[in-house]
Parts: C-alpha cells; structure tokens; sequence
C-alpha cells in the first residue's frame, strides 16, 4: 500500500467494502490475544452470517473471552467481578457461537493456541485446532492465503513526534511484521485493517509503521473501548516454592524468559527477593534444602550486571523487575525484546503512563526475532549468553517428556505456542537451558494424583530435548544423563506418596536396577513440609498471594481461597455430601462470614439449592 489509508468510523461499512474487495471470499488473519480488532471482527462475522453466500475464514490464536463459572458459586463470585472489570468491553460474537455449535457453514475459525481449558470437549474448536509452533503460525496463514490482515493499533497521542505520520502495532507486532515484510517484497497480497484504539499503549521501536502501510483505519466510537484485562490469580505456596527454586536457576548477566500466571509472578517475586531481600531469600532457600542435591548452576547472589529479556510474552512482572534494577542489562538499547503483551488493567496504565524515552526500552518485535532458533542466530548467541527460557508444563514423564498442551485423548487443553521453539532454542544458545515447572500434584475431589508419571500417549517436549525439570522439591537436571539417572533425579522431586510406584513402573520395564532404593531424605517431599518452610514467610507477608497487586476487592480475596480449595477438595459426590454436613452442623456464622455469604447473595437462602450453596461456602470459609 503506498498513499493514505481510507478512514472509517463505521465497522459495518467498512466489513462492505472489505467484503466486496474480497469479493465474498475472505480469509482474515488476527493476531493471538489482546491485539483483535474485535468491532471490525465482529461486523465482518454477522454480515457473513447474514449471507451465507460469503465465505468467511478466521485464523487466530488464544480469543480471549470473559472468565467463565463452572458452579453456581463461581457464578455467584464472577458476575460483580465481570460487571466492574469489563464494564465497557466489547465481546467478540465468534466465541459464543463456536461453544455452542451454532457457528453457520459458511464460516470457519481456526485457532493455533486455544485459552487453557476453556475449549476441552467443544467440538468446533478441537475439530478445527491447527497444531502450531508460535514461529511456524504464520507461515500456515500465508499459505492458506490471507487476503485480509487486521488487528488492533495505537495511534500517537497529540504531541508525540510525527503524530499523523505513524502508528504502533503495540501489543501484537509478532507476525504482521512477517506480513507487512512479505507484502513489500511482493510474496503477499493483502489488505491491512487497523481498529485504532486510544487505550492501546503505544509502543515504539520495531512496533512503529507508517501510516502507509494501511489500507483501511477503524476509528469512530471503538477507539474508547476499554481493552481486555486478566485478573490475576493468586500464588500458593507450592507455586512460591518452585518460584524460588527458579530464581536460584538464573546466573547474573544472563537473558531471562518467563509466562504469564501465577508462576510466571511466583519467579519474578522471587528474583525481585533474591535482589532486594538477599538475606531473606537465602534463608528461604535455606528452608527448602530438603537433601543433598543442588540445583544445576545455582547462584544466589543479587544481581550485578543484571538480566536481558527476550521473553515471547511481555508480562506485568517485567516493569518490577526493571523498577528494581534486575533487568538491566542492554542489548540493541532494549532491556527487552518481546512479540505481545496482555495483562491487568495497571498494567496498560503503567506502559501507558510511561515516559517515551523509557517506553522504548521494550522492544516488541516479531516473532521470528524472539524465538526463532534458527533466525538471527549469530545475534542471539552473542545476545543471550546464559538464557533461561522458563516455562511452565501439566506433565512430566519418568524420562523427562513434558506434556504442556493436550490430554492423551487428543483433546487440546491449550496450544504448543512458543514453548518448543524456546527449548529449541535453549539446545542452540552458548549456556542456555530450558527450565519447565511442574506442580507435582494435581488434586481432584481431594484425591491427590502425582503429575510426574511412568509414561503418557501425547507429548509436547519429547525426551531428547530434556533439560531441567523444576518442581516444589527441586531441580531435576537431566540433560546429557543416562535414562537410569534421568529415572532417579525425577523420582528426587516427584512427591513422596507416589516415588515407590514410579520407581517400580521403571524397574519392571528393565529401566532402573531390581535393587535400587530410594534415598531417605526423598521422603520429606510432602505438602506438609512445604507449607512448613513457607508459610511462616507468607504470613509475615513475604510471600503475598499477590506479589504484583489484584483488582479483586478484600471481600472477593477471601472467597477466592474459599472458593479455589471448594474446586480442589470437591468433585465426588462423596465428598460433597461431607462438605455439605460440615457446613449445616456448624455454628451460627460469625460477623465475617455473614459479610462474605452477603457478597455471595446467600445472607438469608429462600430455595433448598441455596441451602445447600451456603452450607458448602460455609464448610469452604472454615477448612480451607
């Protein structure tokens, strides 16, 4: 595109015209997450629903939707918690119609990284998943021929240099930047929609293009539109322990890659402790020592010449780390190099808020650039000496395998995303490793399941790309070992009421010798000596649920715990029943029970199922 880009204040209008330059046959390509045009996306969908003679493809990855309940009380919970986040919010029309099955013939949705859980047994969306590395994502677009690229812009605010002349990408520059390459390169042909949006932080460097680029800008009533938000979750203990380990995992002066979630803010607390509150963190460490073993490379030092991050997605942790100076170290004048970003509300305030000169410290880019093993090689070897790519998996096998993205059924829980790409690129870079945490345990209906085990019928990581394993009882470091070792340092941090079975899985597949014996000190890998070694440091508020603040109110806080130990004890109708005694035979609430059950719309129940719901909350508040 070459000139000016036509303007629009209309989004129907403008899916018209897109619609007949496509002449009725469209291939859309939108970027994962925050960076959807959803008010274009959304006009293009009801007019294609409407006339079923268009032909409507969506390619994507991770649409975001509002948190969903899976009980009555989450939905009692979420409903004010969704009223005040998303107040103002326009929700995509696509989601609802894939869950229900209502999605008409003539339109198509594919998505490459689905949102964690929320699409396991909808068919639409597992039939038509693409099975994807983030790095490979766009050249599957190209190749199904994408005539239509859009996504969500920031437009400079008035006294930003050049304020007509440029645009930011800003949160998704990840592969329109490979589009808008190809394109001027003659390989692509496309037209490029941007949706501006005042709320979008504009990002610099890489992220900012000409006005030129675009054929079409969506502006009008959606530029006010708020952007999506994720409410943080909570960090437990468990999660604090692998948090910490990680920490130790990381050699100053070395480049740092870490996800979104509550361990993601678990390993970004943890470092801002080992720099800010050395000796704190050390006697932490010292009250996890559990045996003999240390972790591979371990330093515990604050930080010096600090980190580098090149990190796929740029998390809220990354401005604490920076603020704090462990992020500090420069490469290409970026403190960090990233493809996207999504988070809380403060976040975008705080990016928003931020003085250019310090904005243009992070570098979005393209994806390519950032995990990519294979392209700028060279660079990235000089770059990122040291990097941990710190990833978080559902799985792990006895052989060091690691399921991250689907069940053994087939069922995609999320997507491959960048995780292969980034322990790929690990085995590529001078002193590099992959580090993948793991809860290790699961609870359902208060029925523990261990998540490391023998062997699993689908895997995302296989075994000849083991490196480090990291659970709440340590770091299994497994590159380079013998199977037999590999067996023995996973047993080390698996939980010790599931290391016999394991063990024994190994020996009768001739993997392990008859006669091994596990350690003693193994035995102390139990819950009760994690919260013993931690919650002293919780409850002096070290260790805070939320390390990095919350939009949930004091009240929600509390029910949340109540509400997220009701999802791990319950599930049996055994142990619902014991729940819901509990609950009936206990005494007269107490003044802040009776402020949590008014918040949950349960002060005086007027129907037995409301009985019932207040019993349970009740049992929950106490136990958990």
């Amino acid at each position: 595109m070459t000139g000016s880009p036509v303007y629009w204040e209309d989004p129907a209008a403008l899916a018209d015209r897109i619609t007949e330059q496509c002449q009725g046959r469209i291939v859309l390509a939108i970027p994962v997450a925050l960076g959807k045009p959803v008010a274009f996306v959304n006009a293009l969908y009801r007019k294609a629903r409407a006339d079923q003679s268009i032909r409507l493809k969506i390619l994507t990855g991770l649409t975001l939707t509002r948190p969903e309940a899976g009980s009555e009380l989450e939905r009692r919970f979420l409903k004010p918690v969704a009223e005040r986040l998303f107040q103002g919010y326009e929700d995509l029309e696509y989601p609802s119609a894939v869950r229900a099955g209502t999605v008409p013939e003539n339109i198509a949705i594919s998505e490459f990284f689905l949102a964690a859980g929320k699409w396991l047994g909808v068919e639409t969306a597992q039939q038509n998943f693409i099975c994807a590395n983030y790095t490979d994502a766009f050249r599957y677009i190209m190749d199904a021929g994408v005539n239509v690229v859009a996504q969500l812009v920031a437009a400079p605010s008035p006294d930003e240099k050049a304020a007509k002349e440029t645009y930011s990408l800003s949160s998704n520059p990840d592969t329109t930047l490979q589009a808008l390459a190809e394109r001027q390169q003659g390989a692509a042909n496309f037209q490029f929609v941007g949706q501006l949006s005042d709320e979008l932080p504009f990002m610099g460097r890489d992220a900012e293009i000409p006005g030129r680029e675009f054929d079409h800008l969506l502006g009008g009533p959606c530029r006010k539109t708020p952007l999506f938000n994720i409410p943080k979750r909570p960090v437990s203990l468990t999660q604090y322990a692998i948090g910490l380990r990680a920490a130790r995992l990381v050699p100053d002066g070395g480049t740092l890659q870490i996800g979104i979630g509550a361990m993601g803010d678990a390993v970004a607390h943890a470092l801002l402790l080992r720099h800010t509150r050395n000796d704190e963190y050390r006697a932490l460490m010292n009250d996890l020592a559990f045996g003999p073993d240390e972790p591979p490379d371990c330093d515990d030092e604050p930080f010096r010449e600090g980190l580098y991050g090149a990190s796929e997605m740029f998390v809220d942790p990354f401005l604490a780390l920076i603020e704090a100076g462990v992020v500090k170290r420069e490469v290409g004048g970026a403190l960090v190099h990233s493809s996207f970003f999504i988070g809380p509300k403060n976040f975008y305030r705080a990016l928003n808020e931020m003085p250019r000169a310090d904005r243009d410290k992070i570098c979005m880019t393209s994806i390519d650039f950032v995990n990519n093993p294979f392209e700028f090689l060279d660079r990235k070897r000089r770059d990122r000496p040291n990097a941990r790519f710190i990833n978080s998996a559902m799985k792990a096998t006895m052989l060091g395998a690691v399921v991250s993205d689907a069940l053994e059924s087939g069922q995609v829980v999320s997507g491959i995303g960048g995780q292969f790409d980034l322990v790929q690129q690990a085995f590529s870079l001078e002193g590099a490793r992959s580090v993948i945490m793991l809860e290790s345990t699961r609870e359902r209906g208060g029925i523990p399941d261990s998540n490391i085990v023998w062997s699993y019928g689908h895997l995302t990581i296989p075994r000849q790309f083991r490196d480090i394993v990291l659970t709440e009882y340590g770091a299994a470091d497994l590159r380079g070992r013998s199977d037999a070792e590999i067996i023995s340092k996973m047993a080390s941090v698996s939980d010790a009421r599931f290391q016999e079975e394991l063990l024994e899985a190994a020996k009768s597949a001739g993997k392990l010798p008859r006669g091994s014996v596990r350690p003693a000190w193994w035995k102390a890998n139990t819950p009760q000596t994690i919260e013993a070694a931690l919650r002293p440091a919780h409850d002096q508020g070290l260790l805070p649920e939320f390390p990095f603040g919350t939009d949930y109110t004091e009240t929600e806080q509390e029910l949340l715990r109540a509400l997220t130990w009701l999802k791990l004890k319950a599930g049996s109708k055994s142990s619902e029943a014991r729940l819901l005694w509990r609950g009936l035979t206990k005494r007269r609430a107490t003044v802040n029970e009776e402020r949590l059950l008014e918040r949950m719309g349960l002060t005086s129940p007027t129907t037995f199922n409301e009985v019932v719901l207040r019993a349970i909350l009740r049992a929950a508040l106490s136990d958990r």
